[in-house]
């Protein structure tokens, strides 16, 4: 059996020259969209902005609507055919995403096909984010990709078209119409490459573009033979992705590259600084999500190779936004981890850590097998997939239990007995109806999402929707379920503790003063405001605050699982996740009973609010990943634990040997997702003064990795909170 390489790879000058000049054309490029949109608030997008270019869609609906597989293959066929080139020249790979599709096109649903009114009404009344309508949030296998190249799907849409001779054949025309366009690009990106080299005045310049010219040239037909053409394989499929709706979804990205990397370096075609300078390339085209590591599906080995190392090397080198994932297990190897936090220490952060035990587990708990849940890769900001066999739809719906809490305060200001019993009862029944108007979003989302707004991408990567001629999101692949993911747990959990205590326990405090002092937000009511917030909040040692949590994730997963959707049974997988939208979740919710103000932002997913260790001695990074595991939901979505630590402060708190023993913890505990950032608090305040003093200060906000300039100030604010509260500086 060979010895595993673990070393890191060595770049010659030139392959760190192309690298590097690659990062700093990342961050003039960065500037130019700052300078255009302001912020940036999600993953680094890597399109190539073109304000010159415009697109005239041709509708076939109303007021300019375009939907529907014929139309949409349509104007994306054209849209692809008229999109400028663009090619890196220091890039091992050609083409790149100038925006959306839906920038230029309006696609959607047909009046007739909407959600009723009423349900449409309480979705507005709880500010719920329904899910009804979401696309991608699912994953293709790339393999079928590689395997058959663009030619290759086009045969096979071509095949089955014959094969099931549907009535309608919608289906087949826009998928069809899709192929054609993609290769019609790709077939741009080649000429572009050869009109490049001609005006090159460098002979090594001239060289790169021609064997992209040549490259792209045979994969306009064919799939690809080589690591590099792989490589360019899986650009061409993150530009197409990246233009319908921004999928994002990549991959086991090591283990696909592994065969490819093993044959030419055995053929003496590739070097490993050739291998981080493509996979370098690749990253700089898009952020796209994928996984290194994990489990062989009989759980017998984990899978790391040589690949997983050049992956890391490459995002160490380009030092730009990306988005892998370590998938944690207890033969994860070792020489892997600590490698990844060393790159996060140098650069700020690096990868996160998906942890196998509450992800596989908790999905054996919706009914799959074993083998099949570590087949459920990180894909997402927070979200795993069977890549090519599962829609999921997940981080689409945000269920904001904090205005299930505000309506269930006003129903109880009119009854004569209070009790937090009796206040739980009623937000219970608000949490219902939540969930439940979701639930019916999906029913309709089930039936009209294939013919109206398809997943016109994911289909051709996915097993069965060619084959059956059905999108993926109505039956076309054989793993169907449908995420809702809660936000505001400890937001609510501390209001029902600081109501026990104050109110119930100590009589510090009645109901009348309460709703006089929400109703004024705290105005002229300090006093009460710290009274409620200096409680022993969700998270810290002996708090009525975690029982209530507890209680009420329980409610909520109950909500979810208890049934399925009311008309066509559909699935539903609980998730505690907020994205990193929290000020946007609070901003329409009133004072809550916590302490928080008017439209303050809510808590994280199902993390303790920043600061809720209140001074305590007692705090580490333990109690936060403590609290997080505690409260999973447990059916496999990850609620992620979020650890920004001041990088200054790691030697005296046992270096990367006590991060490592953390990691494997919280996996222990049932956790799912780790983001961790590494910084110093005097970079991270000076960068949020001024963002442009640290122009390449990366930050993982939530499952996503970004510029932390290229945020927004309420954006980077919670980072600053986050690092600032009492737990980040233990």
């Amino acid at each position: 059996m060979r010895t595993l390489d673990t070393s890191p790879v060595r770049l010659s000058p030139l392959y760190k020259e192309r690298i590097d000049r690659l990062h700093t054309d990342k961050l003039k490029m960065n500037d130019i969209k700052m300078k255009v949109f302001d912020h940036l608030n999600f993953d680094d997008w890597g399109f190539v902005y073109f304000p010159d270019f415009k697109f005239t869609p041709e509708p076939n609906g109303p007021d300019g609507l375009v939907y529907g597989y014929r139309a949409i293959g349509k104007n994306f066929r054209r849209y692809l055919c008229e999109i400028p080139q663009y090619i890196h020249p220091a890039s091992a790979l050609g083409g790149a995403w100038i925006g959306q599709l839906t920038d230029f096109c309006r696609i959607g649903l047909p009046p007739e096909d909407d959600i009723d009114p009423e349900t449409r009404a309480c979705w507005a009344k709880y500010h719920t984010y329904p899910g009804f309508g979401g696309m991608n949030h699912c994953a293709g296998d790339i393999n079928i990709g590689l395997s058959l190249g663009w030619g290759g799907i086009l045969k096979k849409l071509r095949y089955y078209r014959e094969l099931n001779a549907p009535a309608d054949p919608a289906f087949y025309d826009g998928e069809e119409d899709l192929v054609l366009g993609i290769q019609t690009w790709v077939k741009g990106i080649a000429d572009h490459a050869r009109a490049l080299a001609a005006g090159s005045a460098s002979d090594e310049e001239r060289a790169n573009l021609l064997d992209i010219a040549d490259m792209n040239d045979w994969l306009v037909e064919n799939p690809p033979r080589t690591f590099r053409e792989a490589c360019q394989f899986l650009a061409h499929f993150q530009s197409v992705d990246r233009m319908y709706y921004v999928g994002g979804a990549l991959d086991q990205l090591d283990e696909k590259l592994r065969p490819y990397y093993e044959r030419d370096t055995e053929a003496g075609i590739l070097t490993d600084e050739m291998a981080v300078w493509c996979i370098a390339s690749l990253f700089f085209n898009d952020t796209h999500y994928s996984q290194i590591a994990g489990l062989t599906p009989d759980g017998s080995r984990d899978m790391t190779s040589r690949m997983s190392f050049i992956v890391l090397d490459a995002m160490h080198a380009i030092r730009i936004p990306v988005n892998i994932a370590v998938r944690v297990s207890d033969k994860l190897n070792e020489t892997l981890l600590r490698r990844s936090l060393e790159y996060t220490i140098a650069d700020g952060t690096g990868v996160d850590y998906s942890c196998n035990i509450g992800i596989e587990q908790g999905y054996m708990r919706n009914g799959y097998p074993e083998g099949l849940a570590r087949q459920r890769i990180k894909v997402g900001c927070n979200w795993c997939c069977v890549c090519g066999h599962e829609y999921p739809l997940q981080d689409v719906t945000r269920a904001n239990m904090g205005f299930a809490l505000y309506w269930a305060l006003q129903d109880i200001r009119k009854e004569p007995d209070k009790s937090t019993e009796r206040l739980f009862e009623l937000f219970k029944k608000h949490t219902q109806i939540i969930v439940d108007s979701i639930k019916r979003g999906y029913d309709r989302h089930y039936e009209v999402m294939g013919k109206d707004r398809p997943e016109i991408v994911y289909n051709l990567l996915m097993y069965g929707p060619v084959e059956r001629g059905l999108n993926c999101s109505e039956g076309g692949v054989d793993i169907l379920n449908f995420n809702i993911d809660g936000v505001a747990l400890a937001t609510v959990a501390d209001s029902f503790a600081a109501i026990e205590q104050r109110i119930e326990r100590e009589h510090r405090l009645t109901w009348e003063e309460l709703f006089e002092a929400l109703d004024a937000n705290y105005e002229g009511y300090e006093p009460v405001r710290l009274m409620l917030k200096n409680i022993n909040r969700f998270g810290s040692p002996d708090s009525l605050a975690e029982p209530w949590a507890l209680r009420i994730r329980d409610f909520f997963v109950y909500a979810c699982k208890h049934e399925g959707t009311p008309k066509h049974h559909l699935m539903i997988i609980p998730g505690l996740f907020s994205h990193g939208a929290i000020g946007e979740y609070g901003s329409r919710l009133p004072a809550t009973p916590n302490g928080r103000k008017n439209y303050e932002p809510i808590s994280h997913s199902n993390e303790p609010d920043p600061g809720f260790a209140n001074g305590l001695n007692t705090f580490s990074p333990t109690l936060k990943a403590s609290a997080v595991a505690i409260a999973q939901p447990g059916f496999g979505n990850s609620a992620p634990l979020h650890l920004d630590i001041d990088s200054e402060m790691l030697d005296k708190e046992g270096g990367i040997e006590a991060l490592m023993a953390l990691i494997h913890t919280h996996n222990h505990q049932g956790g799912t997702l780790i983001n961790l950032n590494c910084l110093t608090k005097e970079t991270l305040l000076e960068a949020h003064e001024d963002p442009s003093t640290h122009p390449d200060l990366l930050v993982r906000v939530t499952g996503y990795s970004a510029f932390f300039a290229s945020l927004s100030k309420d954006y980077r604010q919670q980072i600053v909170d986050r690092f600032l509260s009492r737990e980040s500086q233990s």
